[in-house]
């Protein structure tokens, strides 16, 4: 059972048949937490109608999580698969930022996706997005364990390359524009940990790939976790 005081999860990207809806909503139930950042790319997109009986599960939890005037705090954090914050936050109904900074242990931290600081993906939008529908379709047709894709995450340089890119980029606009400390990013789909320009930077991974990843900050610092 997991207690902490912030956790943060990205990427879980409902919609999609490889969401780990199911076993995430299993953690959560069993979690204690005082607030819960969703760091963008809950949704794969914004049709409703591709969710499953575990997505509808997941959602219908996390918005009843949100609605409460009771701890704990909830804040939403849109991704690039999330479209924006305002048509987001029309949508179901509830406010979506598109950054979020915020105090932990009296230092200042700063969550947000991390899409704004990839470069290709911004210059180059269909072809991103054709190379993301084609890896998920890999891990739908691969095996329980995902052993192909994960092989394919780790010999592949363009993501260790886009990795560092958004812990470069995000961990500039922090120090630079947000005098953060800390950041927390998720969109890369790889849990990452660095320092740069004298931030400290965590990447929160995804629940669509095994092991899917979270992050805890509490009074053991700032970790990422990982459940198969």
């Amino acid at each position: 059972m997991v207690k902490t005081d912030i956790l943060i999860i990205s990427d879980i990207h409902l919609g999609t048949p490889v969401s780990r809806s199911r076993i995430l909503l299993e953690f959560l139930k069993t979690a204690t937490f005082n607030k819960l950042i969703l760091n963008g790319d809950i949704f794969d997109d914004l049709d409703f109608d591709r969710l499953s009986m575990d997505d509808w599960a997941l959602f219908e939890y996390l918005r009843k999580l949100t609605n409460t005037k009771e701890d704990p705090e909830v804040v939403w954090i849109a991704g690039n698969h999330d479209v924006s914050a305002r048509v987001l936050s029309r949508i179901i109904g509830i406010k979506v930022l598109s950054e979020y900074v915020f105090l932990w242990k009296g230092k200042r931290c700063l969550a947000i996706h991390g899409h704004q600081f990839d470069r290709f993906m911004n210059k180059n939008p269909v072809i991103g997005a054709v190379a993301g529908w084609i890896y998920l379709l890999i891990q739908e047709f691969d095996s329980r364990k995902q052993r192909f894709s994960r092989w394919i995450k780790r010999k592949s340089k363009s993501w260790l390359r886009l990795s560092k890119e958004v812990a470069q980029g995000s961990s500039a606009y922090g120090k630079f524009l947000k005098r953060a400390e800390y950041v927390f990013c998720g969109h890369t789909h790889q849990d990452y940990e660095t320092d740069a320009y004298g931030v400290h930077y965590l990447n929160s991974g995804c629940w669509t790939d095994i092991p899917s990843t979270y992050l805890t900050l509490d009074e053991n610092g700032a970790r990422a976790h990982h459940v198969n």
